[in-house]
């Protein structure tokens, strides 16, 4: 069903001491449903971080507003998004799709199709408890534009291209791409101009792809802890209200970072620069926190809604995560503690 839509980390490993493998898992020898759709997203999302990055290049944003003016949609939204579901459906026909953005159905560009599958992950073993899993029992959630806003802003660094992959209603895989991982710009004719070309920095590749499998663990990226003792909150940068407000004041923040996109706050988290990503409000949907709440989660964090229950992700769940965002690497007992009681009232799951 179609919508319209190096380092490594790893988990602490056990080893069975007679094979040298970690327990639960099995090797990829007869590649499993999941990781050869993890494979696969991985080389889809690659290929939507081109597009996002050409589309800006080439200097026709084609934006057009959605429900409001923070709310928007471009051409890289869209032609990220049909690159992405195209793909994954004509290699995984019967799994369900479901994007973010609304868009007519027409023929897709065979430029825009990427069939390629990214041979480290097909190297992987996958978890047992995931061996069995059919196509037809994964929903995959997709935002192929994680933080639009910004990237209309110029502010580049804040955006991602997303799939989350979910079985019997969990979030269990995700792709994060950054495309502009590493960018550089020069500081008096900024990129929000839309005349220069992003470019990496001396030494450095332009963007990169972050995924994740539960009971695998999360790779592509060096895991590092915010500051000990330090309260540094993450939350939105165009979409604040008082409720969010009140409850980021609440955890009696060290320092706040306004930032876009939910992809771009977990990775926050998990890089080191930010304790707790709280958002108290309704507006983030189940496409911005799936893929991101993967990662998380396999390297020992915690994703929940404001009132510490977990974000289902079945095809038939609502797309609007209407209790909010909470969200740590650790200490998250801290930070749910301190969510005001007025703001639970005002955010029905």
């Amino acid at each position: 069903m179609l919508s319209s839509c190096g380092r490594f980390v790893l988990q602490p490993p056990t080893y069975d001491l007679l094979t040298g493998r970690r327990p639960g898992l099995i090797m990829a020898s007869g590649h499993t449903v999941l990781m050869r759709l993890v494979a696969s997203a991985y080389s889809i999302a690659q290929k939507a971080g081109t597009i996002v990055r050409r589309v800006i290049a080439e200097g026709d944003l084609g934006i057009v507003e959605k429900t409001c003016a923070t709310d928007l949609q471009t051409k890289a939204d869209r032609l990220a998004q049909m690159s992405i579901c195209s793909s994954l459906a004509r290699k995984f026909p019967k799994l369900t799709i479901i994007g973010e953005e609304d868009l007519p159905f027409e023929e897709v560009d065979q430029e825009l199709i990427e069939d390629g599958q990214w041979e480290e992950i097909l190297q992987q073993p996958c978890p047992t408890q995931y061996s069995a899993i059919k196509e037809e029992d994964l929903v995959v959630w997709v935002d192929p534009l994680d933080g639009t806003k910004e990237y209309t802003e110029g502010l580049l660094d804040n955006v991602t291209v997303l799939i989350g992959i979910a079985y019997e209603g969990k979030a269990i895989a995700g792709v994060i791409n950054q495309p502009y991982y590493n960018y550089q710009n020069n500081e008096k004719q900024k990129l929000r101009e839309h005349k220069n070309e992003a470019k990496a920095g001396p030494d450095a590749t332009l963007g990169r792809t972050i995924w994740g499998v539960l009971g695998l663990g999360a790779f592509g990226f060096q895991l590092k802890e915010a500051p000990a003792g330090k309260h540094i909150i993450t939350t939105t940068r165009s979409h604040s209200n008082k409720l969010v407000t009140d409850c980021v004041t609440a955890m009696n923040p060290d320092d706040v970072l306004r930032v876009g996109g939910a992809g771009n706050k977990i990775i926050q988290l998990i890089e080191g620069k930010a304790s707790a990503y709280v958002f108290a409000s309704p507006g983030c949907k189940k496409w911005d926190t799936c893929a991101p709440e993967v990662i998380l989660h396999a390297v020992g964090g915690k994703l929940t809604d404001i009132h510490g229950n977990a974000l289902q992700y079945n095809k038939e769940v609502k797309h609007m995560n209407s209790a909010g965002v909470l969200a740590t690497l650790r200490d998250y007992d801290y930070y749910a503690s301190r969510v005001p009681q007025s703001v639970k009232n005002a955010l029905v799951p």
